[in-house]
This record gives C-alpha cells, structure tokens and sequence, in this order.
C-alpha cells in the first residue's frame, strides 16, 4: 500500500468537503485512486438519482463505463445486487457466476475482467449507489482491500452532503440530478471532442478534465462552453 498516496486521497476527498466542488471530476478522482491503491484493472461509481434508478457517474477508464452500461441495461450484476440488498458484493472469480449473472459475467470477462467487489455507498440507512472495483485476474482480493475502498465510498457519500440542513434528502437528490445533468454534458462534449480531434473517448476526457482544472473551472462548465462554442476555449483544441 502507497502510504503517501492514501494520505494524500484523503486530504484532497476532505478539500472538497469544504470547498464547492465539481463532483464529476470528485468521482473520477475516487475512481482513479481506488484503481492506484487497491491494485485495480479498473472502477466505477453508481449512484441513483431521484427516482431510485442507478446512473453510471464516473469510471476510470471507457472499457468499464461500457460494461457498467450493459450492467444496467440488463438488469443484472454485482453493483445492481449490492445497491438493493445495502451489503458488499464480493466475487473472487466471474468465470463461476454465469448462472448468477449470465450475461454480465460473460461480458465482464470478455472486457478483460475476472474478479469483482462491490460497495455500498449510504445515507444513513438509505444507499444511494455502490462503488466497484474490478481486478483482472480471479483471486482472493487482499485483505485490507475491502474495508479500504469501503472507507472511500464512505468518504465519498459523505461528499454528496456539502450542505448540511435538517432536509438532507432532498438536497442530495438535487445535487444528484445536477450531477446527472452534468454527466449528459461532459459525455456530449466528450464525443465532440474525441470527433474532432480524432482521439478516443478517454483521452477526450481526460483533455477536458486537465483543461478544467488549469484554468480553475468546473469540468461541467468547460463542456457546455465547448458543446456550444460560447467561448474560445483556447488551448483545449488544436
């Protein structure tokens, strides 16, 4: 375990505690450091928006944006499971849960995937998504693996509360569905982007997600300024 780099994901989880921060750029940032530390392939972020319905909001890279879609699309697999039962999913080898989930565990092995856990990320009593993570080989995941990347989801649910009112509820579901109006966003700028300049999606993103940060602004505000060409955005296209 990078000691440096835990202390570090931690102190910049508590920033944005306090600060009005880009949550879309946060759940990457979760995402990105749960892959470094927990010796990942990949992870992904869920979280519900106000009708109780699962939206993918980050992943660390597109190959499991994908299959974190196809999981919802059919209605099966770890996250969907560990979002309605509130308990952590742990699977050590897809390749045994194709009557399980049949079509998500031949689709996650197809994408290079062998083993997966699940986490849920509450609200009190209430989950509002699950972070996953996914390794490449079947295997036992380590031991402190778990109550790690529980700890981050923690943290990270956590982060969804920068107001505290006596009405958290609803000022989750609204800082949820402006998330989810921000995704749309970046996703559509994202493949405008990646046209343009003739580069795949995750590289689309991750010029987007730089630019935004060295200029000081908010990743959804970069890319409604580029979706609409309402500025000039100089050094973001070449």
């Amino acid at each position: 375990m990078n000691q440096q780099l835990l202390a570090k994901t931690f102190v910049e989880l508590a920033d944005n505690l306090v600060a009005d921060f880009d949550l879309i750029d946060f759940l990457r940032l979760l995402t990105d450091r749960s892959v470094a530390m927990l010796d990942a392939a990949a992870a992904g972020v869920l979280l519900a928006d106000r009708d109780g319905e699962l939206r993918v909001m980050a992943a660390s890279n597109e190959q499991v944006r994908l299959l974190e879609l196809f999981q919802l699309q059919n209605d099966e697999g770890p996250c969907l499971e560990c979002f309605r039962t509130g308990t952590p999913v742990i699977v050590t080898d897809l390749g045994t849960e194709t009557t399980r989930w049949p079509r998500f565990a031949t689709a996650a092995r197809a994408s290079g995937f062998g083993a997966v856990q699940a986490l849920p990320m509450r609200l009190r009593d209430d989950v509002v998504g699950a972070l996953n993570i996914f390794r490449a080989a079947p295997g036992p995941f380590d031991p402190g693996a778990t109550p790690l990347a529980q700890a981050l989801a923690d943290v990270a649910t956590i982060s969804l509360l920068q107001q505290r009112t006596a009405h958290r509820s609803s000022a989750l579901n609204e800082q949820l569905q402006n998330a989810l109006n921000s995704r749309v966003l970046i996703e559509q700028a994202k493949g405008k982007l990646a046209e343009r300049q003739g580069i795949n999606m995750e590289e689309a993103f991750t010029t987007l997600r730089r630019y935004a940060r060295s200029h000081n602004r908010r990743l959804s505000d970069v890319a409604r300024a580029f979706i609409d060409d309402s500025e000039p955005l100089s050094g973001l296209v070449v």
